[in-house]
């Protein structure tokens, strides 16, 4: 019996580092009918190799980029689910502490080749109508891409809350409402975790935010408004999978990824 290849989503990350991450964006794209390809500098891929691609997270986008010198990098100070969330919120604990402890993917500060392989895998994707999700950095990286730039520091933003640090859903944020991930997350405001202490000031051309902190100004994810799934958010979906909402980025990326194909 015939069986349609699964569509292959290239997830890139740091040479060093990064193996935390890659394996919990891989198990995501898996349970949503993809094959995860893991890309880095050390082992490039070609973009018609893929079928999709996801901007992972890690070290800063180097700030000369956007236009703007190099600062001291800051250091980062519900919504209901089921019985069996929380359960797996448990269970999953140990295991993603110890894949950020162990694995983190901020090696370096900077990592300019890595700048330069994903923003040329993002021209190329883009130029192919691909679908691409930005994590983190991703979606940082994402907003450089069309000429936007970025708050290096977010310490200003957090004067009477401490900013979040934190795997598990821990910050309340508000989604736009007629929004593509609106649409996606069935939902206009819900918790995320944070790992980041940079974000974006000014959106690049074309871009939407669509996600904001529930009390600040702190932009939390965007959309591109010309391409069908250009998608980016701050947090970290991948290490949220055992919630099904968080889940459901990686199933509609797949499904443009093999709409596409």
């Amino acid at each position: 019996m015939y069986r349609k290849k699964k569509p292959v989503i290239g997830i890139t990350g740091p040479d060093e580092g990064g193996t935390g991450a890659w394996l919990f964006t891989a198990l995501c794209v898996r349970l949503a009918g993809g094959k995860p390809v893991r890309i880095t500098v050390q082992s490039p891929r070609n973009i018609d190799e893929l079928n999709g691609l996801i901007l992972g997270g890690g070290a800063d986008v180097e700030p000369l980029k956007y236009g703007q010198e190099r600062i001291e990098r800051a250091t980062l100070a519900k919504d209901a689910r089921t019985i069996f969330e929380w359960i797996l919120s448990i269970i999953f604990f140990p295991v993603y502490w110890l894949a950020r402890y162990f694995q983190h993917t901020k090696s370096a500060p900077i990592d300019t080749e890595r700048d330069k392989l994903e923003l040329n895998l993002l021209e190329e994707a883009l130029n192919q109508k691909k679908p691409v999700l930005g994590i983190c950095r991703g979606m940082q990286l994402m907003n450089v891409h069309f000429e936007g730039n970025l708050h290096q520091d977010l310490r200003g933003f957090y004067k009477e809350k401490p900013q979040v640090s934190s795997i598990f859903p821990k910050k309340r944020v508000t989604i736009k409402k007629g929004s593509k991930l609106e649409a996606i997350l069935q939902t206009d405001i819900c918790n995320v975790n944070a790992l980041h202490n940079q974000g974006i000031d000014r959106p690049g051309e074309g871009i939407l935010p669509v996600a904001k902190e529930l009390n600040n100004s702190v932009i939390q994810a965007i959309e591109h408004r010309e391409y069908p799934f250009v998608i980016g958010v701050q947090w970290h979906p991948e290490y949220l999978v055992q919630i099904r909402r968080q889940r459901r980025i990686f199933k509609e990326l797949v499904k443009c990824a093999k709409a596409l194909r």
